[in-house]
């Protein structure tokens, strides 16, 4: 539904849907009733300001009957927050599609504590764009290509790709070059299929037994030794190393790690990292999979070691292939 107020400082109005029937007389008791105990007054300004407006944009009163709307739209009184140290960089523009890369930590869409601090909205004040929709999401902390839509007259035609599984993706993550403990040996590439489920109250996505709706192809890429300069090309040991009787890092196989592509043909919440973790290869940084871990501040030295690489269609406005490539490495990739 479209919402009658426009798009401010780059976020959508807040839609709320009254009830049917109730306690409530009038739209102002329900909001009273949902929100009093936050801020009564401001509550009250809003409505005798006519800043809270029903279908069609009709400002509402302290009078309006519940039963007159069954939406209305306003504006969410939003908290200073801190900018995230990081920054988006845009890859490509046109009439119809902005592509940029997406760096860790920042979300796509506003959301709980982050607003302004959400890829969408920065965009949308930066760009001057109220118009901007994403065409997909990437987790919080996952880096890479995005793709957002432009031109509301052309956006259901992209997002139509999306809908039909037209778009292909690729993404590179890390991970330990050999399976943890309990788990098998794997054969690349594998491809990893099950039924997954997310719940919006539960942070972790679970596999339930049924028919598969979540596959990924798995290949491994290269290995290499954590913490050596190049691109799996250790130094040899040092003398201190030698005369201590220490093992350098290429001889410790705990220290292997691999760089792995990642090809999704399906795009449920986490599957990448569920998949990942399912091998017994979870994702260096996840602090999800394969176990929660207690929840602490952001360290940006550590970030998710996940990209989304690559994304790929047939353009439906020119009809010629296209392809977008992060310009972003992972920083665990040496």
């Amino acid at each position: 539904m479209q919402s009658p107020l426009p798009v401010r400082d780059g976020v959508n109005a807040t839609r709320l849907r009254l009830p049917d029937e109730g306690p409530w007389t009038t739209a102002m008791d329900y909001m009273m009733h949902r929100w009093g105990h936050i801020d009564p007054q401001g509550i009250e300004d809003r409505f005798a300001a006519g800043e809270i407006v029903g279908e069609g944009g009709v400002p509402l009163d302290r009078r309006t009957r519940l039963e007159d709307h069954t939406f209305i739209w306003y504006y969410r009184t939003l908290p200073t927050e801190t900018r995230l140290p990081v920054e988006l960089s845009i890859l490509h523009q046109n009439e119809h599609l902005l592509v940029v890369d997406k760096p860790h930590f920042l979300p796509t869409t506003p959301g709980g504590t982050y607003i302004q601090e959400s890829a969408l909205v920065r965009l949308r004040n930066q760009l001057n764009l109220p118009d901007l929709i994403p065409m997909h999401r990437l987790d919080r902390m996952t880096a890479g290509i995005l793709l957002l839509s432009t031109n509301p007259e052309t956006r259901g035609r992209y997002q139509v790709l999306f809908e039909k599984r037209q778009v292909q993706k690729e993404y590179e993550c890390v991970a330990a070059a050999k399976p943890s403990a309990g788990h098998a040996a794997v054969e690349f590439p594998a491809v990893v299929r099950n039924r997954m489920t997310k719940s919006r109250s539960y942070l972790l996505a679970e596999v339930i037994d049924g028919e598969p709706n979540a596959e990924t192809r798995i290949d491994l890429l290269r290995t290499f030794d954590a913490g050596t300069p190049d691109g799996g090309h250790p130094a040899a040991a040092s003398p201190a190393a030698g005369r201590h009787g220490g093992t350098a890092a290429h001889h410790n196989p705990a220290r292997r790690r691999g760089l792995y592509r990642l090809e999704p043909h399906s795009g449920k919440t986490h599957q990448l990292r569920v998949h990942m973790a399912s091998l017994g290869l979870g994702i260096l940084h996840d602090a999800f999979y394969p176990e929660l871990l207690d929840k602490a501040p952001d360290d940006y030295t550590k970030p998710l070691q996940l990209l989304a690489r690559g994304i790929r269609f047939v353009d439906p406005i020119t009809g010629k292939p296209v392809e977008y490539r992060s310009r972003l490495e992972l920083s665990e990739a040496r």
